[in-house]
């Protein structure tokens, strides 16, 4: 079958040729626009990433440091408590009775002609 030509027919006046370059114009400054539009947008994420990147990097650098803290206080404890200790023992040993006993106890000190008899609970750390 021969193809049938359409039964529409363009004038080629100066009026459709003014609206053909009117269209042409308004698609041009619609993608001109839309250009823009897209720097626009583009020059805005990068203008959000840069803070974004900082808020998440000192976020997780405040973690870690939350992190360490923790494990400080844990660590002050134990050295309280230690020092403690140490603090009770300094002032223990200041009596001459403790210091022999604890010297016998846990240097095995004793006097010439004396046993000395172990008890683990009664030995002074």
């Amino acid at each position: 079958m021969p193809k049938k030509k359409p039964s529409i027919v363009q004038l080629n006046n100066t009026y459709i040729q003014d609206e053909n370059q009117r269209k042409r114009y308004e698609e041009e400054e619609t993608k001109r626009r839309n250009r823009f539009m897209g720097w626009v947008m583009l020059f805005v994420m990068l203008l959000f990433i840069l803070p974004t990147y900082n808020l998440v990097s000192g976020y997780q650098n405040l973690k870690k440091q939350e992190k360490q803290v923790v494990s400080l206080n844990a660590d002050y404890k134990k050295l309280q408590t230690q020092v403690t200790a140490k603090k009770a023992l300094a002032t223990s040993l200041k009596d001459s009775d403790y210091v022999a006993k604890y010297a016998r106890a846990k240097y095995y000190y004793s006097v010439t002609g004396e046993t000395i008899y172990l008890l683990p609970e009664l030995v002074p750390q």
